[in-house]
């Protein structure tokens, strides 16, 4: 028989924010979102079925109209989406839950038949990244963004913070803020896609400007202790790159840490050689790793202080009751990735529990 993983298992204090378990579903895009980018209650349905993880942390939620690039992501913006995200809180606290909001600006990674107004999409310098986006009127390249000015810089700025307020009206127990992935934040964070020669460009300190007024305008909404950030060093897809990864996102690392935040959640996902560890000790809060972990690799991660939470995401997809799985032993349902972006119930609400 499997040995339970006894400290994955175990409750643990994250900021302000008392957890049953340290097992954190990753946040995961799903592409539900009903008219208008709001949260439908098949979503609420989702949701609810995997309240049994310590923290959910949501897919990404765009910041505004602007910060959008895929189709039926939902919004943060709009009364009809904090009511629909509302349902979704309220049912998640009513199985016992906690659940923070993934806040979300997707930067160059759009196309101007999604923006408003058929607007160019924004960056911190105009580099295109490589590769193709569904539209409106199907696949398409993404497009050479345009930079942004210093004054709109701070418009974004101001987006997260209301943003943040807007999750925290919906019941939300706090946020995590996005900076991994390539987008608007790792594009500012990374040398590949910020050449700007301004206070937000040049060196590694320059390039965490941004990252830094992000999270001290949400801080002013919900308080360090119910903040988190996410990072993701190595992640190589749509061309993003550095020249320095490690001085990079130790430099933000070191920022961070300043602020006591909740914590910083880091995605392992890529190729390239990083110390993980050092980025770890840099940043001195607690640490959420992610990278493909099961229940034994997570537990020895935890017993090591590689981690102090473990965050997993397909496979939270395919088992609603994960944490119950690997409480039992038990084995793990197969998962269908044509049905991660479509197929409304299928793949989504439909995979079952373990039989009582």
């Amino acid at each position: 028989m499997t040995t339970a993983p006894d400290l994955l298992l175990s409750p643990v204090q994250l900021g302000a924010t008392a957890l049953n378990n340290r097992m954190v579903m990753a946040p995961m895009t799903r592409s539900r979102a009903g008219d208008g980018d709001v949260p439908t209650p098949l979503m609420t349905e989702y949701y609810r079925q995997r309240a049994s993880a310590g923290l959910i942390v949501t897919e990404g939620s765009q910041v505004s109209a602007q910060g959008k690039g895929y189709m039926r992501t939902p919004g943060i913006f709009t009364a009809a989406q904090i009511k629909g995200w509302q349902q979704i809180t309220d049912a998640v606290h009513q199985q016992g839950g906690r659940i923070f909001l993934q806040l979300w600006h997707v930067g160059r990674l759009s196309h101007a038949l999604v923006q408003p107004n058929g607007n160019q999409p924004v960056a911190p310098s105009a580099i295109k990244a490589d590769g193709e986006l569904y539209t409106p009127e199907g696949l398409k390249a993404y497009e050479v963004p345009r930079a942004l000015g210093i004054d709109e810089i701070a418009a974004v700025v101001a987006d997260f913070r209301q943003a943040a307020e807007n999750a925290r009206q919906a019941g939300f127990d706090g946020v995590e803020i996005h900076g991994a992935n390539g987008y608007l934040i790792d594009q500012f964070l990374r040398d590949g896609t910020n050449q700007r020669t301004d206070a937000y460009g040049g060196s590694a300190e320059n390039r965490v400007r941004f990252l830094k007024e992000v999270v001290e305008a949400v801080i002013e909404v919900f308080g360090a202790s119910r903040v988190g950030v996410r990072l993701s060093p190595v992640f190589d897809y749509f061309s993003m790159s550095d020249s320095q990864p490690q001085v990079t996102f130790n430099q933000a690392a070191k920022m961070l840490s300043r602020y006591s935040l909740a914590y910083l959640h880091v995605v392992r996902m890529g190729t390239e050689a990083f110390d993980f560890a050092e980025l770890k000790r840099h940043f001195g809060g607690t640490y959420i790793s992610n990278g493909g972990y099961d229940a034994a690799q997570a537990e020895t991660a935890l017993q090591t202080g590689d981690a102090d939470l473990v965050a997993f995401g397909t496979p939270f997809i395919a088992n609603p009751d994960l944490v119950e799985r690997f409480r039992k032993g038990a084995g793990l349902n197969p998962l269908d990735t044509t049905t991660f972006y479509q197929g409304e119930e299928k793949g989504y609400t439909d995979y079952p529990a373990l039989a009582v």
